[in-house]
Parts: structure tokens; C-alpha cells; sequence
């Protein structure tokens, strides 16, 4: 009989999430038309969407309000060596390590 529930359980729920994917799919595919409508059109600057589109995320803000054009992820190599060195002084850094049970093991 637990069986039967957890079945019926999970098949609802696979239903509903099926039913949201969907809806927010068409949802979304509306929402690209009408954007691609009103650029087309030359775009009403009353319309909601131009208004929410046209204002950059805070992330991508300077502390003066400009908008950054730089990369915002720069990665540079490191040696195996260094990165040990590095975490070694993070590890030895932390505030449970002891030199004493470092030294026992």
C-alpha cells in the first residue's frame, strides 16, 4: 500500500513539474517575440520590457555607475608547487591547526 502512495505521490509531482516546464517555455517564448517585435518596430520606451532590459545588472557596475567592459574572470597558471604552497598556508593558517598534532601523525 506504501507502495502504491509513493507511486501515486511521485507520479503528481512529475506531472506538475512537467506542466511548469511547459508553461514556462511558452511563457518564455513569448516573451522573446514580443522583444524581438518591439526591436523591430523601434521599440516604445513606455513598454515594461524595454525598461527592464535596457538597465545592466549591479554586478556590472563600477562604484561611479559606469558599465565595466573588462573581463571579469582572469585566470592565470600556476604551478603544482605553487598551489600546494598555497593551500599549505591556508591549511596552516586555519584557527584548529596545531604544529604539535602536525607533528605527531
Amino acid at each position: 500500500m506504501l507502495h502504491l502512495i509513493y507511486i501515486l505521490a511521485f507520479t503528481i509531482l512529475a506531472f506538475l513539474a512537467v506542466s511548469n516546464l511547459i508553461r514556462n517555455l511558452m511563457t518564455l517564448g513569448m516573451e522573446a517575440q514580443s522583444y524581438r517585435g518591439n526591436q523591430s518596430r523601434g521599440s516604445s520606451s513606455g513598454s515594461p520590457s524595454s525598461r527592464l532590459r535596457s538597465v545592466p545588472h549591479p554586478e556590472l557596475l563600477d562604484e561611479q555607475g559606469n558599465v565595466v567592459n573588462e573581463p571579469f574572470l582572469v585566470m592565470r597558471s600556476m604551478t603544482v608547487e605553487d598551489a600546494r604552497e598555497q593551500l599549505d598556508a591556508l591549511y596552516n593558517s586555519s584557527p584548529g591547526y596545531s604544529d604539535e598534532a602536525h607533528d605527531e601523525a
